[in-house]
């Protein structure tokens, strides 16, 4: 069985997926099959470029045809929600670029749609599907770490002038677009939800968007997480995870490293030779499409590396840190079955 994936939107996030999954000499038995955008023009350059072999006219038509197995969400936050749900009514499988949605209420929305219409539903956190990560959760599972008590991690990306980051009205937040790569870090290392989250801030931008902020999140049995986001400046963005019995770091960039190091040394994890990116280590975006393709395969409506109620946990943890910051989008007074 061959699964085919269809992209949704053309923008740069959707030329790194398929240049990843393109490129990827072991990546089974998956095509990219067609792409749809608003703009037709640009739908059809970019198909073009990167041989992909159909443009459809619509999102709806891509939807409703019967030429793609799988859709690739990929367009703005504000969209993530409609689009994912159009493409689960008509019975695709979708993985959607994270955040899945724009807060609780939609993503819990989504959830029940998939698990009515039996299809399979991921949210595009790549950094779980990373070989650094696996091998991290190997080492805290087998103990090598001891008792994990602590967790800091420092992102910082200049991105004042992007307006996906900076506008209310393409779902811009810190904690949405950045913010998730740290929050996700989080839970992968603890597992539970924290008993409390505070977060420091600044003032929103003119827009009423959070661009730098302190997150601490405090958990059972005394383990913390500290997490510290800015959209002003880079940082040395990497994670420590600390054990009563040692400690680890995933190199930088910690969200999809390729160095992991231990007190004894640094273990490498070299990415596939490929094309050129818009984005740092994109070529591992192709990770997450092999987990897709195995749990369609194997019959699964969500990965076991990142649930349904990971994405639960984590968009809650999103509008908890939005609320205390004061960052309110008009989605967060409507209601969704």
């Amino acid at each position: 069985m061959t699964v085919r994936w269809g992209i949704v939107c053309a923008g740069k996030i959707c030329q790194d997926f398929v240049n990843a999954v393109d490129s990827y000499p072991d990546k089974g038995d998956q095509v990219i099959a067609a792409v749809a955008a608003r703009n037709k023009r640009r739908a059809t350059e970019f198909a073009k470029q990167l041989n992909i072999p159909k443009v459809f006219d619509s999102y709806e038509a891509m939807a409703a045809s019967k030429d793609i197995d799988v859709a690739y969400i990929g367009a703005l936050n504000p969209d993530h929600y409609s689009l994912s749900k159009l493409f689960l009514e008509n019975g695709k499988h979708v993985l959607c670029e994270k955040p899945m949605c724009l807060n609780f209420k939609q993503t819990q929305s989504l959830i029940n749609l998939a698990q009515k219409k039996k299809v399979f539903l991921m949210e595009g956190v790549w950094s779980r599907f990373a070989p650094a990560y696996v091998a991290l959760e190997k080492d805290i599972t087998d103990g090598k770490l001891g008792d994990v008590k602590f967790l800091e991690v420092n992102l910082g990306v200049p991105m004042e002038y992007v307006d996906r980051v900076t506008k209310k009205e393409f779902g811009g937040s810190a904690v949405l677009d950045i913010g998730v790569y740290v929050l996700q870090l989080s839970q992968y290392v603890f597992k539970d939800e924290p008993v409390r989250v505070s977060v420091v801030g600044v003032p929103l931008n003119d827009s009423g968007v959070d661009l730098m902020e302190t997150i601490v999140l405090d958990y059972e049995g005394g383990r913390r997480a500290v997490l510290n986001l800015t959209a002003h400046i880079k940082l040395w963005n990497k994670a420590t995870i600390y054990g009563t019995k040692g400690r680890i770091t995933l190199e930088e960039p910690f969200h999809f490293p390729t160095k992991l190091t231990r007190e004894g040394g640094t273990e490498i994890f070299s990415l596939h030779d490929s094309r050129q990116y818009n984005f740092e280590n994109s070529a591992g975006l192709v990770y997450e499409a092999l987990e897709v393709v195995r749990c369609i395969k194997n019959g699964l409506n969500e990965s076991p590396r990142m649930s349904h109620k990971e994405s639960l946990i984590l968009a809650k943890l999103e509008d908890t840190v939005r609320k205390q910051l004061g960052v309110h989008f008009d989605a967060d007074d409507q209601q969704y079955t």
